[in-house]
């Protein structure tokens, strides 16, 4: 096994921890993979040091153990008589009334499964009143979102904000752009995908309801870190991925009120969606039906719901000390080193999840990522984010880093990645890499791989995403 040596002057101390870092040493839940050796450049393996939850976090290990067990009944589901079918539909079914308790849906509301959260917000624009064949209003949205909430209402008439640099003045801005009147529908993420910084979604939502507009949470990267409850927050739709939410299949999910989705453009025409076809002519279901279908992905529905009950079950006051403590000190470690900053979106004080947005001087952020993961076995993740209007405003057009980080996290983690750091501002790069289809690896790399894995993953048709 490889070590690696702690710059004892800059690392924060473990001695120095408080309660809740200790607590942070260990995993809060268990997840699969979490002891999974990676290969080392220059030799040996390493625990695998996953800091990119926030792209896709490891199952569950309780989840994972559920998949093995519904996996036999796995069959077609609503139509079947058999056995396995009847068994499969009641499972799907079933996530339905999960998934909404999760969220704190309102008895009323609808629970649609979708391929991700991207699927959810482009199912919702094909869902915004329409009113002698116009669009009943504009749907406003601000200039931090993921792209997967600001290019799905680019098609439909739309409004943007550009955030000011406190929160306080954000609102004020969303305010006035509200008064105006005319917006049918407000988009926000629950918290930021680059940063990590939380949006107070009840006070968006009172917002947005004084001046008649509904409001959609982009809740991807809060879910998984923070409890939810619509029907308190008076939010009228929700979206977020399993994926994100330690379940595996990609399945997504949108949570809300019925009309607007009962009258929308069915999301994807064909069996399943349907009360009757014709030859020329369809009359369309309505219901969650309404918009899957095809057949579902059951699998995927039926871990999302297993994800959340699990994540339903966990001491709120422990959760978030575990992550906090991460997070606090990773951000007080990369703070101490010489040439790295920390990003962030706002100035005032803002409630954050476990994102750390940062960069280091004089390396491409590529690079530092592709060192990262070669010599020190630690993953994150480089790039704009698929939120190329915030990097811009942030200064950052070609890139930064994201480590992210979750229930199957431990400090040591963080440990290994400011060492990593460290190390490269002290000695640099230990190896030589190239640009390989926009992406930087090592060069001559003979690292060997699972047979079943091709010999340089991660390569072939990567999307660099650095092109305006």
């Amino acid at each position: 096994m490889s070590t690696v040596t702690l710059n004892a002057n800059t690392i924060p101390s473990f001695a120095e921890a408080t309660t809740a870092s200790v607590a942070a040493a260990r995993p809060l839940a268990a997840v699969t993979g979490a002891e999974l050796q990676a290969p080392l450049i220059q030799g040996g393996h390493v625990r695998y040091a996953n800091l990119d939850y926030g792209a896709s976090a490891p199952a569950l290990t309780i989840v994972s153990a559920y998949l093995n067990e519904v996996l036999p009944y796995y069959a077609s589901v609503h139509r079947g008589a058999g056995f396995a079918s009847q068994i499969s539909t009641s499972v799907y079914e079933n996530s339905r009334n999960i998934v909404r308790e999760f969220v704190g849906g309102r008895a009323d509301d609808s629970v649609i499964f979708t391929r991700n959260t991207t699927d959810s917000l482009n199912l919702l624009a094909g869902c915004l009143p329409v009113v002698d064949g116009q669009a009943a209003g504009e749907v406003l949205y601000l200039d931090i979102e993921h792209h997967a909430n600001l290019l799905p209402w680019q098609g439909v008439p739309h409004r943007s904000v550009v955030a000011a640099p406190t929160l306080a003045a954000t609102l004020d801005k969303l305010r006035s752009e509200l008064a105006q009147g005319g917006v049918s529908l407000l988009a926000v993420t629950g918290a930021s995908n680059v940063t990590g910084e939380i949006l107070p979604i009840a006070q968006l939502a009172s917002l947005a309801h004084e001046f008649g507009a509904r409001i959609v949470v982009d809740a991807a990267q809060l879910a998984p870190h923070r409890r939810i409850n619509i029907a308190e927050a008076d939010v009228d739709y929700v979206v977020f991925s399993g994926h994100k939410l330690y379940a595996p299949f990609g399945a997504g999910v949108v949570v809300g009120r019925p009309d607007w989705l009962d009258a929308g453009v069915p999301h994807l025409a064909g069996g399943g969606a349907v009360r009757e076809a014709r030859l020329d002519s369809v009359s369309w279901a309505t219901g969650p039906a309404r918009h899957e279908g095809g057949s579902p992905n059951v699998l995927g529905a039926a871990t999302l719901a297993r994800a959340t009950q699990v994540l339903a079950g966990l001491d709120e006051q422990e959760w978030h000390d575990h992550e906090a403590a991460i997070r606090s000190y990773l951000v007080e470690g990369l703070e101490a080193i010489e040439g790295v900053s920390v990003h962030k979106i706002f100035s005032d004080s803002v409630d954050t999840i476990g994102v750390v947005n940062f960069s280091v001087e004089g390396f491409d952020a590529g690079l530092v990522a592709a060192y990262l993961a070669a010599e020190h076995g630690v993953g994150l993740r480089d790039g704009r984010f698929c939120a190329h209007p915030l990097l811009k405003r942030l200064g950052l057009p070609s890139g930064s880093l994201r480590a992210s980080f979750g229930v199957g996290s431990r400090l040591e983690d963080a440990t290994r990645l400011l060492a990593g750091i460290e190390e490269l501002k002290r000695n640099g790069l230990g190896w030589d890499y190239v640009v390989d289809e926009g992406r930087w690896v090592p060069a001559n790399d003979h690292r060997s791989y699972p047979e079943w894995a091709p010999n340089t993953p991660g390569t072939a048709g990567a999307a660099p995403c650095t092109v305006d």
